[in-house]
């Protein structure tokens, strides 16, 4: 270590008034925008007791709109986790005219409102839209149908898995899949093989996040279905008709269980990593 170095390290280890007020600094942001309001709305979604907060989260229109939610992001997370390993290997591995161009499309779901997605949808696939008119011909219906609600959650966490993945695979190079290739490995095999452990948790970590968030959607979801009950309302089109029909309490126990869930996801893919992590670490040594 040279001698700036073990000055600035020393000098940073004497000063932990900055330390713990960084620490106190992040702590209080942290309650004020996640924690506060998270307790609020359990608190609030159990204030009548647990039985209300049962019977609301088990109730016939709750229990269709759940599966109806589970049934669309898992489909949506199929879809996207497929196609963001393609582009995200496309995108690192592949030259291309307009690639630039379309590295930065892929985050347009970012900086779009969802509504502003819901729309757009519904003028390529509503039945006056551009290609919703000829499918509503043929007897296919997409907006306020079943369809809009896997292309609005879709569309929104498209860029979850590529975001993820592309910098692992920058990162990782080339080195080991042309060794691979040398040795006489296929594509297929290298790609089982070398590349997909090598971005195992960039994958894992953008399929979650996938997950969490078509599990949340609702603005692009409230333009495209309809929200049509027993048909099209899923979990957050509940709880916007809780709210609107001065019904909060089924609304609040409904927000606990995707809250709920979204939470466990996230902490249960970190507590793994770190798991695996320590596990390798341990086998190395």
């Amino acid at each position: 270590m040279s001698d700036s170095t073990y000055r600035g390290a020393k000098a940073t280890a004497l000063n932990p008034s900055l330390k713990w007020l960084l620490i106190g600094a992040v702590w209080l942001w942290f309650a004020i925008l996640i924690l506060g309001p998270a307790l609020a709305l359990a608190g609030t979604a159990v204030k009548g007791g647990l039985l209300p907060f049962w019977n609301a989260v088990t109730s016939a229109d709750a229990r269709r709109s759940f599966g109806l939610t589970l049934w669309v992001t898992l489909v949506a997370t199929v879809l996207n986790t497929l196609f963001g390993l393609g582009f995200a290997i496309v995108l690192v591995r592949q030259k291309f005219w307009g690639r630039t161009l379309v590295d930065g499309v892929v985050d347009l779901p970012f900086a779009v409102s969802p509504i502003v997605a819901g729309l757009m949808l519904v003028l390529v696939y509503g039945p006056k839209g551009w290609i919703g008119r000829w499918l509503e011909a043929g007897g296919f219906r997409v907006v306020y149908s079943w369809p809009s609600l896997v292309l609005a959650t879709t569309f929104v966490t498209v860029p979850f898995v590529v975001r993820e993945i592309v910098p692992v695979l920058r990162e990782f190079g080339i080195d080991q899949e042309e060794v691979s290739r040398t040795l006489g490995a296929g594509r297929w095999r290298t790609f089982f093989r070398v590349t997909l452990p090598s971005i195992r948790w960039g994958l894992a970590y953008g399929v979650t996040l996938t997950v969490a968030r078509s599990l949340g959607e609702f603005g692009a979801l409230l333009v495209v279905s309809g929200n049509i009950l027993g048909r099209t309302q899923t979990a957050t089109l509940f709880i916007h008709d809780g709210i609107e029909s001065f019904h909060p309490e089924s609304a609040y126990a409904a927000s606990v269980v995707l809250a709920g869930i979204s939470i466990i996801l996230l902490m249960g893919m970190e507590t793994l990593r770190r798991r695996v992590a320590a596990r390798e670490e341990a086998v190395a040594e």
